[in-house]
């Protein structure tokens, strides 16, 4: 690069930078406006507004369609929904130069939809309500993600407020359903949103990520035996064989965690495989033994492990123990499987995406960004 082209550069990157700073105020009013709106499963109608209107304001042709089961259930990115996705949408935000493409195109994801606020009473204030305190927003979703969506949407803003345009497609997805199936992002590329590249702004700690696990919801429902509590001793409850099932389980976990087990990726991690029992529900009434109880777990495991394998693996550990309990004749169990069916991945740190956003990471920062192996999932999958 010579010192007239070096210089240009520099001053361009200076421009951007001050474009950016300069959306700050805006950035943050937008982020409290997205946590204003409470997206929770089958609730993200209004916010998916929200980034309709901001797509539509920053001059992009504004695609929202609703997830169509059918076109993805035979994609082997597919899990089983959890709710009707009547009403709830996708919006992608789409730029196309105003002149012959001439760069690499690319895809700016996040997801709109955020998790449970959990009990009530373990928030100091509502969840749903954003609170601003010096350099960081609270609410549910600020972080996980709507401060992404946030970011990519601002820094297009910042390069049309400068009068740049980028010279290839980039397509900006508001997605749903990340947290529980991936459908959400799955639905885009199957309706042909596809580019050289795509970038998840998800909350890393200005990390890169390497991989990620994959990971599977699943359902455990027991039948008992019912009595009257007075003989009560004559009876088996099934929310007593339902937490012995889910212990019994947990020797797998302990036996993926083995360091014989592992993936190369996980080696150096505390405890890189955890399955959750995440719900626990039975029982009728408190003078009667139960006669069904449902455990919900979410377990994880290793890239490269499919997901037929690890359905064999469980469904195998379970019916040993269930056979092996000695009320195994007067107690039946069943599994099933809604939410993520997902596998893990590894991540290709030679892409040329990849070694564009680290020394962006190195030159805005003068360090390079950590890396890390990710024990959770996220839409890249």
């Amino acid at each position: 690069m010579t010192g007239k082209a070096a210089m240009n550069t520099v001053k361009i990157e200076s421009e951007i930078l001050g474009a950016v700073e300069s959306l700050r105020g805006e950035a943050v009013d937008m982020l409290c406006e997205l946590v204003g709106h409470a997206s929770l499963l089958g609730e993200e109608a209004s916010a998916q507004e929200v980034m309709a209107r901001r797509f539509g304001e920053l001059g992009l042709k504004v695609d929202h369609f609703e997830i169509d089961e059918e076109k993805i259930r035979q994609h082997p990115g597919y899990s089983p929904s959890l709710v009707s996705y009547q009403g709830r949408r996708n919006v992608v935000g789409i730029h196309h130069p105003a002149g012959r493409a001439t760069g690499r195109s690319l895809i700016l994801n996040g997801h709109i939809d955020v998790v449970p606020i959990g009990h009530p009473r373990l928030w100091s204030q509502s969840p749903f309500e954003p609170r601003v305190e010096g350099d960081r927003v609270y609410g549910r979703g600020a972080a996980d993600m709507k401060a992404g969506i946030v970011a990519y949407t601002m820094a297009f803003k910042a390069l049309r407020n400068l009068g740049y345009e980028p010279a290839a497609p980039v397509y900006l997805q508001s997605v749903i359903e990340e947290e529980c199936t991936g459908n959400g992002a799955l639905a885009c590329l199957v309706a042909g949103y596809t580019a050289d590249a795509a970038l998840i702004p998800e909350p890393s700690g200005e990390c890169v990520q390497t991989s990620q696990m994959g990971v599977m919801w699943l359902a455990i429902d027991v039948y008992g035996v019912p009595v009257h509590a007075s003989r009560a001793q004559e009876g088996i409850a099934a929310t007593t064989f339902a937490q012995y099932m889910v212990d019994e389980l947990r020797a797998l976990e302990r036996r993926w965690n083995e360091p014989a087990s592992r993936h190369p990726m996980y080696c150096n991690h505390a405890h890189p495989i955890n399955f959750n029992l995440g719900k626990l529900s039975g029982g009728e009434w408190p003078s009667s033994v139960p006669t069904h109880c449902r455990a919900d777990l979410r377990i994880s495991y290793y890239p490269g492990k499919k997901v037929p394998d690890v359905k064999a693996e469980v469904e195998s550990l379970l019916k040993a123990a269930h056979a092996k309990h000695p009320n195994a004749a007067s107690v039946r169990y069943e599994v099933s499987y809604r939410g993520f069916q997902c596998e893990g991945l590894v991540i290709d740190m030679e892409e040329p995406a990849i070694a564009t956003l680290i020394q962006c990471h190195q030159d805005l920062l003068n360090a390079e960004p950590g890396r890390y192996a990710m024990t959770a999932t996220v839409d890249c999958h």
